[in-house]
């Protein structure tokens, strides 16, 4: 994997650098976008980047407010979408499947939302609800009903009380009810801590001010929900609104995961995105 700068202000890395339009045979690999979630970055695409960097092109950005790319761009859902937006314009000659992990899944519908989705081959969310706050209109956002009250709360403490926060944000990704791998933890943790309160507290402002419960019955591509049976974060009932609302989804639940599908269990996670990248998942849930 290259790392390499984007005119928008992402720094990304880039299995293929050289696979552009004008290079015929590297231009028709199929392309896949990850995108990691709040607080992480780009490395915990690990599994996925080893296990698929022969089969597809693989773009892994580290997104507004993380990782290398920091301050460069706004630390906003918006800006990190127009942001992906200039990165796929300037890089990437054909469609793209989007893999977004958490937030990075918010960062791929608001780029559906506001750059629209031809660009656009198939859409995979990891364990992600289409709005994280709860209010009297909606009740599957995070768990533990975290609303616009709490929320006031859970920013001021991302601001003062980090490496504290942190070690909480790391455990609840990983499975409810079972002991997860104690060197993936401890990785998870360090990373998490070493992250940038400053940078961290606009982008959970801007996520928990989003609602994709309008766009999701209206998306132009197909939708693929990864659901962990076990998550953390996220309920039953995010699947079953997906369900009912999101025309043609799949749903794929994966009972060892919590909320981070593709650590816990990659090599479902890794076969899924195979089957999508050469479109022969859009009909069928992982077995």
């Amino acid at each position: 994997m290259r790392e390499a700068l984007s005119a928008s202000g992402l720094v990304y890395r880039d299995s293929d650098p050289d696979g552009r339009a004008g290079d015929g045979n590297r231009a028709a690999r199929p392309v896949l976008v990850l995108l990691h979630g709040w607080s992480c970055h780009g490395g915990f695409f690990a599994p996925q980047v080893t296990a698929l960097a022969g089969v597809a092109r693989l773009i892994v950005p580290d997104l507004p407010g993380h990782g290398r790319t920091g301050t460069a761009v706004t630390p906003s859902i918006e800006a990190a979408a127009d942001a992906l937006a200039g990165l796929l314009r300037e890089q990437v000659p054909g469609p793209v499947v989007l893999a977004g992990w958490s937030m990075g899944a918010h960062v791929a519908y608001a780029l559906a939302e506001r750059h629209g989705t031809a660009g656009v081959r198939a859409l995979v969310s990891l364990d992600m609800t289409p709005k994280v706050l709860n209010d009297a209109t909606w009740s599957d956002g995070v768990r533990d009903g975290l609303d616009g009250a709490r929320n006031a709360d859970v920013l001021a403490a991302i601001a003062g009380r980090w490496p504290q926060m942190a070690e909480r944000v790391a455990q609840r990704i990983f499975a409810r009810g079972t002991v997860p791998d104690a060197a993936l933890v401890q990785w998870a943790r360090r990373e998490i801590r070493a992250a940038d309160p400053r940078l961290l507290q606009p982008m959970w402002a801007s996520l928990t001010r989003q609602d994709f419960r309008t766009l999701l019955p209206a998306l132009a591509c197909p939708l693929h929900l990864v659901q962990g049976a076990r998550s953390a974060l996220y309920g039953e009932g995010v699947a079953d609104w997906h369900r009912q609302h999101v025309p043609g989804v799949t749903v794929h639940r994966l009972e060892r995961s919590g909320h981070a599908p593709h650590l816990e269990e990659p090599g479902r996670v890794n076969r899924l995105l195979q089957e999508v990248l050469c479109g022969q998942a859009e009909s069928s849930a992982l077995p």
